[in-house]
């Protein structure tokens, strides 16, 4: 009993329940992961399950990295080792590594990121119009989220617009079969499709993993939900933990439709709803609940707390413009600083939309704020990373032409486009990959002897690499690699020294975290090279948090909490968007209101513009209507006519300019 005694009762009872399916209903900030975490620890230390028969997954690898260490602590004294805490993506990738036979593809296959895919349809489509690629990469994407095939989604066309898309997927999908690839979406449709088609599969991972614990769950889409069933079986032993009012990803294939699933497909199931907040203020969570009640409800929650009523939540007078914004928001958050002696990192500025970070930012620098911005460039995103990887991806798997194609001219080996071509031409004809294309007869004939002889010289350094990557240590590979293709000086050929210099130092760190990788998790290149496609290394490489404002959009900052927080733009066509009040998705968008109300702890100040630019011409703005749903107890901007209040804020400005000074 002592290792659930943390546990409220609530907590307690998801923690203990084992009798079949179990949907744990936790409200914003009611401690759902350590609800997961002590399950863990109380399967594996008083139930006597096995670490390798639990699988708890969840989004992001982030959370999937923050769990295991939780559980790590409260099962200190008991070897864990083989413990399953991973995402959804990593644990398809788990299951197609060890049965890729079964999807007839070879265990070394390519995972291609959301560039390769957007490559390959820009090739099917001929254009490099990025919105029409951006519409083709999305809409394949949401049908491998509903588990259509190609031939399904062209049956169910509704007109000539969805066929055409039908077929271009239909293409899209031949060209990854022919590059032994499988993108993002198929880590989950392909096992989910496999524990369907093959019985003998299904038992194998039914027996493996006892209990399945789902973080996360309103965020789930059809195919994860499938996934699910099909690893538990007629058992059910599964812990789904998730929260209806925060489903925020409908445009991404999330399906809120799968709590009520949940509901039909187990007449037993057993739901537990954790209310008690931890982190905010009970006014905070009055207004989160007064808005929230503006939906219509699958399950009825109210989130309350013992941390005492707080300050009011705040709106700001209607700025001029965005700029005027910015400035407002930012004076203020000095001003509460400097009064509360907080750090910077107490602090998070959120946003509907991205585009809505630059006049902060400016403001910010303006200042001289330190500010860390959520969801900027990847380090994976960054050119010399991607080309580093275009040669791991190549030795892993020689029939990824994508890879081929970036290996092979970065740096340059006098090898041209011309000399490319006729090469895809001959691929083209014999059905086959571009690097085995090189030693064809057909080849030789067609290419000429000159510009073959670059092409076959770099295929014989790809094999000679391939033959050592299972034999040695990853980053010994690696560094050997970087220095046969003299990437370092191409680096310096390329740019000016600074820049070069970043881009290098940058390669350099990456080889440094493939060698500690390699070494931790005894994993060589080959194996390595399949998980990258899954990581975003930024997410972990900072131990420690900076001490800086969060400058955030609200999607990215789900899962997170802040001391004061400030919700910036606050406007009908904003938040709502007007796109999504157009569709009918008006409830989504309360729902992330709501994820923005509910990250504050101690304070939330609200702000909007009276007018905003717009491309060329300046639009007026009115305030979204979900600042009225927040109810009576929000503190409305002083009236125009105020004059005691608009002099006691210039005193107050006037002040804080003095400290400054």
């Amino acid at each position: 009993m002592t290792l659930l005694a943390a546990l409220n009762p609530p907590q307690r009872e998801a923690a203990k329940y084992l009798d079949g399916p179990l949907l744990v209903l936790a409200g914003a900030g009611s401690g759902k992961t350590r609800v997961i975490t002590h399950k863990i620890a109380y399967l594996i230390g008083e139930c006597g399950y096995k670490p390798g028969s639990i699988a708890a997954i969840t989004f992001t690898n982030k959370a999937a990295r923050e769990m295991a260490e939780r559980a790590a602590k409260l099962t200190s004294n008991v070897n864990t080792k083989g413990l399953i805490v991973t995402t959804f993506h990593s644990m398809g990738l788990r299951m197609l590594r060890e049965d890729a036979r079964f999807a007839e593809l070879k265990p070394a296959f390519s995972i291609l990121d959301s560039a390769d895919a957007a490559g390959i349809v820009s090739e099917i489509l001929k254009t490099t119009d990025k919105q029409e690629i951006r519409r083709a990469v999305s809409r394949i994407s949401l049908w491998k989220n509903e588990l259509k095939s190609p031939a399904a989604a062209l049956a169910a066309a509704e007109d000539d617009n969805a066929r055409v898309y039908a077929k271009i997927y239909d293409r899209y999908d031949a060209t990854l079969r022919a590059y032994q690839a499988v993108d993002f979406d198929d880590l989950i449709r392909l096992p989910a499709e496999l524990l369907d088609a093959h019985a003998a599969l299904r038992e194998k991972w039914q027996n493996r993993l006892r209990h399945i614990l789902v973080d996360e769950y309103q965020d789930t889409n059809v195919a994860q939900y499938r996934l699910l069933q099909k690893l538990t079986g007629v058992r059910a032993a599964f812990t789904a933990v998730g929260d209806d009012d925060q489903a925020i990803y409908g445009w991404r294939g999330a399906s809120a439709d799968n709590l009520r699933q949940l509901r039909d497909d187990y007449p037993h199931l057993h739901v537990v709803k954790l209310e008690q907040n931890y982190r905010s203020t009970v006014r905070i969570l009055k207004a989160a609940n007064a808005l929230i009640a503006n939906n219509p409800k699958l399950f009825e929650k109210r989130l309350w707390s013992e941390l005492g009523v707080g300050d009011p939540i705040q709106v700001l007078p209607a700025a001029r413009d965005d700029e005027h914004e910015a400035e407002s928001v930012v004076m203020r958050l000095l001003s509460h600083k400097f009064q509360h002696r907080t750090r910077w990192r107490d602090y998070a500025i959120l946003y509907r939309g991205n585009y809505q970070a630059r006049v902060f930012e400016q403001a910010l620098r303006n200042e001289k704020v330190p500010y860390q911005l959520s969801g900027g460039q990847s380090f994976f995103d960054r050119t010399e990373i991607k080309d580093v990887i275009a040669y791991l991806r190549l030795i892993a798997n020689g029939d990824d032409d994508p890879a081929f194609i970036r290996a092979v001219t970065t740096p340059k080996r006098g090898i041209g486009a011309a000399t490319l071509e006729k090469l895809g031409q001959v691929a083209a004809t014999l059905h086959v990959s571009l690097f085995e294309a090189v030693f064809s007869a057909a080849a030789t004939a067609q290419i000429g002897e000159r510009q073959l002889a670059p092409l076959t010289e770099f295929c014989h350094f790809i094999n000679r690499f391939e033959a050592r990557v299972t034999r040695e240590p990853a980053g010994e590979v690696l560094n050997d690699l970087l220095q046969a293709i003299g990437y370092e000086a191409y680096l310096f050929d390329q740019d000016d020294e600074r820049a070069a210099q970043t881009r290098w130092n940058n390669v350099l760190e990456f080889a440094a975290w493939i060698a500690k990788k390699g070494e931790e998790d005894e994993k060589n290149l080959l194996q390595l090279t399949q998980t990258i496609a899954l990581i975003t290394l930024l997410e972990g490489r900072e131990d420690e948090e900076p001490d800086a404002v969060r400058l955030s959009t609200l999607h990215a900052a789900k899962g997170l909490e802040f001391g004061h927080v400030f919700l910036v733009g606050v406007e009908e066509n904003i938040l709502p968007h007007r796109d999504a009040v157009d569709e009918g998705r008006l409830e989504e968008e309360r729902r992330l209101m709501y994820v923005g109300v509910t990250r504050a702890q101690r304070s939330l100040t609200l702000s909007h513009c009276a007018r905003r630019k717009r491309a060329r011409e300046t639009v007026a703005c009115e305030p979204s209507r979900f600042i009225d749903e927040l109810g009576d107890d929000v503190r409305q901007p002083a009236q125009p006519g105020d004059a005691e209040a608009k002099a006691q804020g210039s005193d107050r400005l006037a002040a804080l300019k003095a400290m400054l000074g």
